[in-house]
């Protein structure tokens, strides 16, 4: 096995060991995933292309004032407009604080306060944003590198002159079309573990982690409360308790102990090892490549010199 492949697989085991050392067999099932509705696209698709338009203008905005005064570059455009329509990166979140109302014969999408629940609606747009983009990313994004539009010229670019989503107006939505499922607004908890799992996707080695669904690192945190209700049980069959009083609270104040200062502690040395290992094989290669280069000269001397 390549050391770059040991690396990985060391980062993925850190991890996993971290997040499985409190979660139950019973909690590793995954919940079923909703699935799009194609047949709803066609009514939401100029409004999802207005949409992820004003993400990408936005997004980019927010990219250079976080960079400033550097000048943000071609290709972290590219990404953001690569990940706009891709629910497992950072850049679809917008996608679910989206609504799909039925209003008459149309569909409209109405933004909410706070991310929802990611069911068939969620999907149904992320499907549609992708199918309005294809593979058009890369011309969004060398036009706003270029021509640095307004929101209005980069809306008008995207939806009517690349990618046609606007030009005529949605159909008539069906009389007889099912309605969708109401929205449910995550958890602050949730949301923070949807961020987490959304940051380990890029890491070496975390499509491992694919077993682990939000639910099952939410339920993490409840380990800890039980362990502590036995404790509680266990005190009171004890007559001696007020002796053990400091042993019983310093137990206690070890399960108190944030179970996601645990997770990132481990992700971030994990990572540090890894970028250590990089630095160190990146020297190695430079180091060999500069013998390399030498031999090379040294050959090409001696063969010049046997020709005199």
């Amino acid at each position: 096995m390549a050391k770059s492949d040991q690396v990985s697989l060391l980062l993925v085991l850190c991890v996993t060991v971290i997040i499985s050392s409190w979660m139950p067999i019973s909690h590793c099932a995954k919940k079923p995933v909703g699935v799009a509705r194609k047949e709803d696209i066609p009514f939401i698709k100029c409004q999802v292309c207005e949409k992820l338009a004003s993400q990408v203008y936005h997004q980019v905005q927010a990219k250079q004032a976080e960079i400033s005064p550097k000048k943000v570059s071609e290709y972290q455009i590219i990404e953001i407009a690569e990940n706009v329509c891709n629910l497992k990166k950072q850049e679809a979140d917008w996608i679910l604080k989206i609504d799909i109302v039925e209003q008459g014969d149309r569909l409209e999408l109405v933004e909410q306060d706070s991310e929802g629940q990611c069911n068939s609606e969620c999907k149904t747009i992320e499907r549609a944003c992708q199918e309005v983009l294809g593979y058009s990313d890369t011309d969004v994004a060398e036009y706003l590198y270029k021509n640095r539009p307004d929101l209005d010229s980069l809306v008008n670019f995207i939806c009517k002159d690349l990618t046609k989503a606007c030009r005529k107006k949605p159909p008539p939505v069906p009389k007889d079309r099912i309605a969708g499922e109401p929205f449910i607004a995550k958890s602050s908890k949730e949301a923070e573990m949807d961020k987490l799992l959304k940051s380990m996707e890029g890491m070496p080695g975390a499509p491992n982690m694919k077993m682990y669904s939000r639910e099952d690192l939410t339920n993490m945190q409840n380990l800890g409360n039980e362990d502590a209700e036995d404790d509680d049980e266990d005190e009171d069959e004890e007559p001696d308790f007020p002796t053990k009083l400091g042993k019983v609270l310093r137990e206690k104040d070890s399960k108190k102990y944030d179970w996601k200062q645990r997770i990132t502690k481990g992700v971030v040395d994990a990572g540090e090892k890894l970028k250590s290992h990089s630095n160190r094989i990146s020297n190695q290669i430079r180091q060999w490549w500069r013998g390399k280069k030498n031999i090379l000269k040294n050959k090409s001397s001696k063969t010049n010199k046997a020709e005199l």
